[in-house]
């Protein structure tokens, strides 16, 4: 088996090396590019799994507004900075210049003259082009329910996905070894289902529904495996037929005075994220002004993470350039029972769990055990240039959280109440672009983050970002800038720099330097660490963009030393080297190729390495109904600590982050197939192949008695 592995390896080895030669025969061509780049979004989600450690974790809301926007792209000769901003690809320096560049000089003819506009070069250009248009032609911005509902879109996408390889937790067990251990098999089947509907309007106008089953979980109550009468207790009549998730929203925004009203399910997003951000947001990246978060304040929540969202009403109002918003939240969620009543009812909680699955007794024991309230508001004044706002959020639970304490999480939020309070800024002079947020929280915890992003010249970007988090400073609604996953017990600055010396050439480089004055999970002291990345984009034509990236991060860790009498701190390196390729054979013909090397290092213990190699062919659709993409990668890897992460092109609203690691191969592909104008296909069939394992996922519930991983998703879209 590993003479045939080695055998592909050189074969694939070869094939790469004759495609980057063939870069050296291409002529530098210097056009505005034809087709849009997603490296960077590409990269920042890894970098999030990675930091995660969570390949399935759902990114559909991340994206949900870029994969809106390219099919309702922004005029930009009637838009608004806060409209530009929800693209996340640009800064606020470049958003002012191009507002002012139309005050100034009139509507824009075409999309070419926003090369001379400071701060827009070809790559940025070619970032921001599905998403934007330009027209003379405005519609009104007055319109009545005839209208809506004539030039509105309803939208039903229904999605299939299941591993063929049988799995454990789905297997035949008898009734003695399962009373013996309930949590040994699933209580469903193993599809994985998904269903939405939505109407959308412009951007003004969005309600639907949406549900989602998880591989294990119930989906027709007559259908449950297991039928015995300890069996349902245990359960507590937490079981129903249909979708084990719904979502469910109602919005609509600048409707005159009403800057947004959300009826539902929504989002709210302020600030720097230090106050209140309930969903996720990008973090670090070669992307370096994505360091500073661009606030949506409201907006529709149509994914399917059962955490990260609001349930409930909220509103913002507007009067020229000051806002008010309110929201309401009350939704039930998961967690631990540490102690009951004697009448049984639930007197108090452990944790909170938040993967979502509800596919054996413990995790549907577990389902809806607590009912949250959120409330709260922001008060803002937003300016072209000045933008402050003062953002106050009370957060109740209806039990009693006594979390299970430990000495490194001893600061931790564990009670039934909390409030936080912050005061968020904005500020453009010239090419320097302030931003910030201070906090607070009821524990007296303090968190403070503070940036510049500096345009020293059109060529040359810098960016500066201190954060300082108190290690009691308690918030489950925070998602600021940080190392952790958590805007807690860390402080730190990060430094970032974009340099363009020719038009086909990028450099980027960053350095974080991040300390924990506390203990953390895992590391028995106050830790420290840096993360430095450098990254040489080359792009000679429309047709060839490649890239070098080296990445190093030092960190700290509790020894693996069995024989320590004490769990002290040793350093940890993890250091990445990433060559990637892509060259557009025909404009409808794309190749990608990415080499990928990782060494990882605990103390003085033996350097574990791996590497990942893939080649991507895609065909687009160019006019024809038939698009295809797929992949074929090698990897190997010494252990799981030295896995490898790599973005998959997935179907629409799904996303695919898999961890390469051991040794073995993995391939997809996708079809996507415009069966008329209105009804769309996707096909996307994936398997993994390990060289050196018989057994997956062993001893796990997800454990397959074979040495392949194999996928069938399913998507199909309908637009009247």
């Amino acid at each position: 088996m590993r003479t045939n592995l080695t055998y592909h390896f050189n074969k694939f080895s070869i094939a790469f090396l004759l495609l980057l030669l063939s870069v050296f025969s291409i002529k530098g061509q210097d056009t505005i590019p034809v087709k849009a780049d997603d490296t960077e979004i590409q990269q920042q989600l890894e970098n999030i799994a990675e930091s995660t450690e969570n390949e399935e974790a759902d990114y559909s809301d991340l994206l949900d507004g870029l994969l809106y926007l390219k099919q309702h792209p922004i005029n930009l000769n009637r838009t608004t900075k806060e409209e530009l901003q929800q693209l996340h690809l640009l800064n606020d320096i470049q958003i002012n210049n191009l507002l002012t560049h139309i005050e100034k000089n009139g509507n824009l003819i075409s999309l070419y003259e926003i090369q001379g506009i400071n701060g827009f070069d070809l790559q940025t250009i070619r970032k921001i082009l599905p998403y934007v248009y330009v027209t003379d032609n405005f519609t009104s911005a007055h319109f009545d329910l005839k209208e809506m509902f004539r030039n509105g879109q309803h939208v039903v996408i229904l999605r299939f996905g299941q591993t063929i390889e049988k799995q454990t937790g789905f297997s035949p067990i008898d009734s003695t070894d399962l009373f013996n251990s309930p949590n040994s098999r699933y209580i469903g089947s193993p599809q994985k289902l998904y269903a939405r509907y939505r109407f959308t309007y412009g951007t003004n106008v969005s309600w639907g529904i949406t549900g989602e089953k998880d591989p294990g979980e119930l989906f027709f109550k007559n259908k449950q495996k297991f039928k015995y009468d300890w069996y349902e207790k245990s359960l507590k009549g937490n079981q129903h037929s249909g979708f084990d998730f719904y979502s469910a929203h109602f919005f609509i925004k600048n409707i005159r005075f009403v800057k947004a009203l959300a009826i539902g399910d929504f989002q709210a997003t302020f600030g720097q994220g230090l106050t209140c951000w309930s969903g996720l947001s990008m973090g670090k990246s070669t992307d370096i002004m994505s360091t500073k978060k661009s606030a949506a304040g409201l907006k529709p929540y149509a994914s399917v993470d059962e955490n990260r969202f609001l349930r409930g009403a909220a509103t913002t109002v507007g009067f020229k350039k000051l806002e008010a918003t309110a929201f309401f939240s009350r939704k039930k969620i998961d967690a631990n029972i540490s102690d009951t009543l004697p009448d049984g009812e639930i007197a108090a909680i452990s944790s909170l769990q938040e993967t979502g699955y509800h596919t054996t007794p413990s995790e549907i024991a577990d389902k809806h055990t607590l009912s949250q309230t959120i409330y709260g508001g922001n008060v803002s004044y937003k300016g072209r240039r000045l933008t402050m706002g003062l953002t106050a959020v009370e957060y109740q639970l209806d039990k009693d959280f006594n979390r299970a304490l430990s000495y490194y999480n001893q600061y931790e939020f564990s009670s039934k109440q909390n409030f936080n309070i912050g005061m968020d800024y904005n500020f453009i002079f010239r090419n320097f672009n302030f931003f910030g947020e201070e906090a607070m929280s009821q524990s007296t915890g303090k968190a403070f983050v503070n940036g510049v992003l500096v345009s020293l010249d059109p060529k040359v970007s810098l960016t500066v970002l201190h954060r300082y988090y108190d290690r009691n400073y308690q918030n489950l609604l925070s998602n600021g800038f940080a190392e952790s996953t958590t805007a807690a017990n860390e402080k730190g600055t990060f430094i970032g720099l974009v340099a363009k010396p020719a038009n086909m050439l990028t450099l980027t480089t960053y350095y974080d330097h991040f300390e924990f004055p506390w203990m953390k999970y895992q590391v028995n002291a106050p830790s420290k660490g840096n993360d430095f990345v450098a990254q040489i984009n080359y792009t000679p034509s429309k047709k060839v963009d490649m890239y070098f990236k080296f990445r190093q991060r030092n960190k700290e860790k509790n020894t693996s030393n069995a024989d320590a009498i004490i769990d002290y701190v040793v350093p940890l390196k993890q250091t990445t080297y990433r060559f990637n390729f892509a060259f557009s054979i025909l404009p409808s013909v794309k190749l990608k190729s990415r080499i990928e090397f990782i060494e990882y290092k605990l103390d003085n213990a033996k350097t574990e390495s791996g590497y990942l190699i893939y080649q991507d062919l895609s065909f687009a659709k160019m006019g024809k109904p038939l698009s295809v993409t797929l992949r074929y990668a090698l990897f190997q890897t010494d252990s799981y600590n030295a896995r490898i992460y790599a973005y998959e092109n997935d179907v629409p609203g799904s996303y695919s982050i898999p961890a390469y690691y051991y040794r073995g191969s993995r391939f997809y592909i996708m079809l996507d197939y415009n069966l008329t104008r209105k009804i769309e296909l996707w096909v996307r069939y994936s398997q993994t192949f390990y060289d050196n394992k018989n057994i997956i996922s062993e001893g796990s519930l997800t454990e397959i008695n074979s040495n392949s991983k194999s996928e069938i998703k399913a998507q199909v879209s309908f637009k009247f």
